[in-house]
């Protein structure tokens, strides 16, 4: 009797061990990935630009493009020169997961 109480005992320590120590919340993940397409690539981009470099900045850099490597989206702006003379100056860069969404760099170019 003792050592088939112990054995219970064992057994419900056990199982309790393996239980969450919190409830795990549903997540639906796409099997493409969050942000799947250049287009959502492109919103997200300009959203996280505009807050840093303001609206006016991104605006004049559009329109925005995005190139898929690796796994990452690559989203640059557009340098646009007066009358398709050679000018100067940079464009706003910003790379994100294609998997996640996680903004995994920003850049602007002088």
């Amino acid at each position: 009797m003792k050592k088939t109480f112990i054995l219970c005992l064992v057994i419900t320590l056990i199982f309790i061990s393996f239980l969450p120590a919190q409830p795990v919340e549903h997540s639906y993940k796409p099997k493409n990935g969050y942000v799947s397409d250049s287009v959502i690539a492109i919103k997200i981009a300009e959203a996280v630009l505009v807050s840093i470099y303001g609206e006016r900045v991104i605006n004049e850099e559009k329109p925005l493009k995005a190139e898929l490597k690796k796994g990452i989206w690559i989203v640059k702006g557009t340098l646009n020169c007066p009358d398709g003379n050679t000018c100067r100056g940079g464009v706003a860069v910003i790379e994100i997961s294609k998997d996640d969404g996680t903004i995994l760099r920003v850049s602007h170019g002088k």
